[in-house]
């Protein structure tokens, strides 16, 4: 609501009823005209696909983003064959948080709208475009087109990641959780980086990589803007 998206019904639980954080939604459902039913106990949980839902379901629109939003960005995530829809909504959290213009999720990637993809996203889904389909090669081709700088992870072939100048105008690349990006496609971006690693472990998680370049590229941004005052957010 928020943000504007379209709800288009509210359900509650009975359990609902007596938590002010739902009540506060439902009175500005109800405000906004938005159709909102009671539900008979136990109702919700054969509705719900998690096994402890909470007392409130909705139906929203949501419309996927035109590639063509992402021309006029300064930096974009594009997720290539990511098919874990936690680790795709985490990413598109990820982005959001650390002030990404815009996710890709070309051919191959989860489903944006995924229930777990969705729920993972934490509300981001409706707070950064998020674009949906597209072959990974024509993607990039296209984004380098319109002058982003287009850079992948390997894991230890690549430029460190604090090293890189991360702002210019870039396309963060990131592959499936198991193999990573095709080497064809990897070899084809503008720039390889690599997160150093104290530890025995392979690799990082897909998100946590993510997590770690996107506010990499935040922090010299930052840097380069000059102090400003703290926002108040934080990590709950």
């Amino acid at each position: 609501m928020d943000t504007g998206a379209p709800v288009e019904a509210v359900y509650v639980a009975p359990e609902g009823r007596a938590n002010p954080a739902v009540a506060l939604v439902v009175a500005r459902a109800f405000d906004a005209g938005v159709r909102v039913f009671d539900l008979a106990p136990g109702v919700i949980e054969r509705v719900a696909d998690t096994i402890n839902p909470q007392p409130l379901l909705a139906v929203v629109g949501f419309t996927t983003a035109a590639i063509d939003v992402v021309q006029h960005k300064s930096m974009v995530v594009v997720c290539v064959d990511v098919r874990d829809p936690g680790n795709a909504g985490t990413m598109i959290r990820t982005a959001d948080a650390a002030g990404m213009g815009a996710v890709i999720c070309c051919d191959g990637t989860v489903d944006p709208t995924n229930p777990k993809t969705v729920r993972a996203s934490a509300g981001s889904l409706f707070h950064i475009p998020v674009v949906a389909g597209g072959v990974p090669e024509m993607v990039i081709e296209t984004v380098r087109s319109w002058g982003f700088t287009t850079v992948g992870t390997a894991v230890r072939a690549g430029v460190d990641y604090a090293a890189f100048d991360w702002r210019r105008p870039t396309a963060l690349v990131f592959g499936n959780e198991a193999s990573g990006l095709p080497a064809p496609l990897l070899e084809s971006l503008d720039a390889q980086v690599s997160i150093p690693m104290a530890g025995k472990a392979e690799s990082l998680n897909v998100s946590v990589a993510a997590a770690v370049l996107c506010f990499e590229a935040l922090r010299q941004r930052r840097t380069a803007a000059g102090p400003a005052e703290p926002s108040g957010g934080g990590t709950p």
